[in-house]
């Protein structure tokens, strides 16, 4: 599976971290979450945090088996 990229994120005035991916708003967090996630970004892989933290982190073969003949009804 590749590594995820596209992501970024922006942390607003009211302590509210926006991510996105690709330019599309992908997720909102606000609070304590907030702080956990800026926590885990400096940590560790910004992308993989991100990727995990939105639930958008399987990206590669998922829509091509969707397609596969045995996968139709």
């Amino acid at each position: 599976m590749p590594k995820p990229h596209g992501f970024s994120y922006e942390t607003r005035n009211d302590s509210t971290v926006l991510i996105t991916h690709q330019g599309r708003a992908a997720g909102t967090l606000r609070g304590g979450r907030a702080e956990k996630f800026l926590a885990e970004v400096e940590a560790g892989d910004a992308q993989l945090v991100m990727a995990r933290w939105t639930g958008s982190y399987k990206f590669g073969n998922e829509r091509t088996a969707r397609n596969h003949p045995r996968n139709r009804r």
